[in-house]
């Protein structure tokens, strides 16, 4: 995508400090005690798992088991009845309004103004929940990338300077970890205590390097390393999620912008094997394979109650020759499918080969809106929503700032919910409420159903 250079400041704002860590990297976390032709591949560098072609249908492998424990199943969610939810009229998105801190938005640390900002559907309520403080540099709040809720209750945010906190249900943020760089993944693996935690090694525009990793007992295990990484700044081992099967899936990015090398010559690069794809990883990280390729940089991905596994993806930039806007996406995404990246039809780019078949999205955004965090709605608090997908929309544009609601089946979208910053991600809490984080405010904030 071509950004504004409104658009562009923020980035820079957002990754310059990271570049300044990248030989940090190679330093180990520490957790808080005790808290158009068909390219060719390149051949992966040795590494301590195996390379797996996609089949056409992907073979259960059996669930990994550590000597000593006990097998926890893992719980497929069953469909249920939903009512239809198309449009909700009414949620638009608040004026900006010129603060102390901001020619736009409130200080960060005001919370009735943020409320008073939030726009949602009749009979929920939006909350101002916690605020990611940086004690150090109180004007340049901890920036949350990443969030989910733990077997424990409590609510484990990342944030993009590399460490891992925890949130009470007060709101009281604790740190879990630390040492990272820019974690942009974190999950747990349903019925154990063991947080997995994508993040960059090497984050170089050029030949970067990103990782899976998990926490358990106070121990970082990397398990998945050499991970294509990170054009600008922000492709990718990124959004985490574990299947039925019980195994680890994550969205990867592709090197660049559409194939090409980063030379300035617009010729064509050759396709990293688990570049611009979605994995799925054996729990211990011994087998990995390719389970769906294309996928320029899918940040997060989801599974529906039926089984269907999502994707937002951030398309390519537009060709200015012809003055082109490129849509963001939703994938559907299909095993074995290819999604796009890197076949592309325009000026510029290098043509969809013979023989390959390129799956369309399932919907698209406004461009330039960075779709980033998903989540499907499995719980019951909210009448109606059961199975309905929830993403944000993360970009400094207007279209954007805000969580939209697609119903079951992702034939239509509509906006849910407005007067965020930059929401980047979203989740659901054991109380049934969603959660999203709100990067450059370092915000989070709670919307609940109250009838």
């Amino acid at each position: 995508m071509k950004f504004p250079l409104r658009y562009l400041v923020l980035l820079i704002a957002l990754f310059v400090s990271v570049a300044c860590h990248s030989e940090e990297a190679a330093d180990a976390p520490t957790p808080v005690p005790p808290t158009a032709t068909l390219r060719p591949t390149r051949t992966p560098k040795p590494t301590a798992y195996v390379v797996q072609q996609p089949p056409a249908t992907l073979t259960p492998i059996p669930t990994m088991v550590e000597e000593g424990a006990t097998a926890v199943p893992t719980n497929t969610p069953a469909p249920t009845p939903t009512s239809e939810i198309i449009t909700i009229e009414g949620i638009e998105q608040p004026l900006y309004m010129e603060s102390a801190c901001s020619d736009r938005f409130p200080c960060n640390d005001d919370i009735a103004a943020w409320e008073a900002r939030l726009r949602v559907p009749e009979g929920f309520k939006g909350e101002y929940f916690a605020w990611m403080k940086n004690e150090e540099n109180v004007e340049r709040p901890f920036q949350p990338t990443t969030l989910t809720f733990g077997p424990d209750g409590l609510l484990y945010v990342a944030v993009r300077e590399g460490s891992i906190y925890t949130i009470n249900p007060e709101g009281e943020v604790t740190l879990f970890a630390e040492g990272f760089t820019v974690p942009t993944g974190i999950a747990f693996q349903p019925g154990t205590n063991r947080l997995y935690v994508a993040s960059r090694v090497k984050d170089t525009n050029v030949d970067g390097e990103s990782q899976i990793a998990y926490i358990e007992n106070g121990k970082i295990v990397p398990i998945i390393t050499d991970l294509p990484c990170c054009y600008i700044g922000m492709h990718a081992a990124n959004g985490i999620a574990f299947g039925p099967d019980g195994y680890g899936y994550v969205g990867v990015g592709g090197r660049a912008d559409h194939g090409e090398v980063l030379d300035g010559t617009n010729s064509q690069d050759v396709l990293e094997p688990y570049e611009a794809a979605i994995l799925r990883f054996s729990p211990d990280g011994s087998e990995v394979e390719v389970y769906a390729r294309g996928t320029r940089n899918p940040y997060d991905i989801t599974w529906s109650a039926d089984g269907q596994l999502y994707a937002t993806d951030n398309g390519r930039d537009g060709d200015q020759s012809i003055k082109e806007d490129v849509n963001e996406a939703l994938h559907a995404i299909v095993p074995g499918g290819e999604h796009g990246y890197p076949y592309y039809e325009c000026p510029t780019c290098f043509g969809i080969p013979e023989g390959i078949e390129i799956i369309p999205p399932v919907l698209e955004f406004y461009p330039h809106t960075v779709p980033g965090g998903i989540v499907t709605y499995l719980e019951d608090e909210f009448p109606g929503y059961y199975n309905s997908m929830f993403t944000v929309l993360w970009s400094a544009f207007p279209e954007a700032e805000r969580v939209l609601l697609i119903p079951p089946g992702a034939e239509s979208y509509s906006t849910f919910a407005t007067g965020f910053s930059s929401p980047l991600d979203i989740t659901t809490g054991p109380d049934g409420a969603l959660y999203i984080a709100d990067f450059f405010t370092g915000i989070i904030f709670r919307i609940s159903y109250e009838g």
